[in-house]
């Protein structure tokens, strides 16, 4: 593995032209009007997981389309409300998983909601390793394996537009938990959980701060022809059956895209970026970063690829997030 794309000084300043659709602000309105014409109906229940610093709730909540979406809501043993909120999103093919693999917040003294991905966590092709519980109901036209084809054929039968619906409806169940202070929600992902954190960053306009690491889902013109991996290659492979409909594949994404979501962001964000990721080159995650509309930072890791910075992150973003939630300037 090397650094393969552009030098860092030019990676700084690279702002591609991705112009956003005529109607994009329109269209996650409708889809988001759409969405919350169903009620919230978030139901928290308790459950014992032997975790002595730790409450947990097994979450249901109603995302696009009124579909039951899964979640775990995780607080401090013994925490009195109310505590500042993180909103987790998972990377690709990830589900919730377990309880005991959200204690990092908790434990910092947080509130934490992490939400299970519409049809993924089931082990099959991807790059996530937790189990899900939520599938998909809807179907979707011919794919290429794994989720960023389906519907690929229109806007309104895309799966992220699903996805991204649901992330929103989380953030709103999360906030509705007595123990969660929603003027302290940040939102926060890696890789496709990183994609969709932009999403929320610009569909939530009044989030208290946003983590987006290695983020996926971004720039989709320059990554489907710049790298082979999965699972921009899932695009790829679908071109390659389907000649002629590149215009159209790209139409879609456009609705999705993370930059053009991020140029609609306000809250700080902090991003970070691993130089030899192949997975999500460095070049589309700075098109977000420096399309960011709200204060912004990014960590740069020169020798890593996807795995990014992980704990060294981690320890960042906690004392990032201590100056901007609990002694903001």
């Amino acid at each position: 593995m090397a650094q393969f794309d552009l030098p860092l000084d030019r990676l700084r300043d690279y702002r591609p032209e991705t112009p956003a659709p005529h109607d994009f602000d329109m269209f996650w309105e409708k889809t988001l009007a759409e969405t919350r014409a169903h009620d919230l109906d978030a139901v928290f229940e308790p459950v014992e997981t032997g975790l002595a610093g730790a409450r947990v709730w097994d979450v249901t909540f109603a995302g696009f389309g009124g579909h039951p979406i899964k979640g775990w809501f995780t607080a401090p043993a013994g925490a009195e409300g109310p505590l500042p909120l993180m909103v987790q999103f998972q990377g690709y093919n990830g589900g919730r998983g377990l309880p005991h693999c959200w204690t990092l917040w908790p434990l910092a003294g947080y509130a934490h909601f992490v939400m299970d991905v519409r049809g993924q966590g089931g082990g099959s092709q991807g790059t996530g390793g937790n189990v899900g519980d939520t599938p998909d109901p809807v179907g979707s036209g011919p794919s290429h394996a794994g989720f960023m084809t389906r519907g690929i054929e229109a806007p309104e039968t895309y799966y992220y537009r699903r996805v991204l619906a649901d992330a929103v409806r989380a953030v709103e169940t999360a906030r509705s938990h007595p123990l969660a202070d929603p003027a302290r929600t940040v939102a926060l992902g890696a890789s496709q959980g990183g994609g969709i954190t932009l999403g929320v960053a610009g569909l939530v306009p009044d989030l208290a701060a946003v983590c987006v690491d290695v983020p996926f889902l971004c720039h989709f013109s320059r990554a489907i022809t710049l790298t082979d991996a999965r699972p921009y290659a899932e695009i790829a492979g679908y071109l390659r059956m389907h000649r002629g409909k590149e215009e159209q594949v790209l139409h879609t994404l456009s609705y999705v895209d993370g930059v053009t979501f991020a140029a609609r962001g306000r809250a700080p964000a902090l991003f970070s970026v691993g130089l030899m990721d192949q997975v999500c080159p460095p070049s589309t995650v700075f098109a977000a970063h420096n399309a960011y509309g709200g204060p912004k930072g990014i960590e740069v890791y020169p020798f890593n690829g996807h795995e990014g910075g992980s704990m060294f992150q981690q320890k960042a973003q906690l004392d990032w997030l201590s100056t901007q939630l609990i002694n903001p300037a």
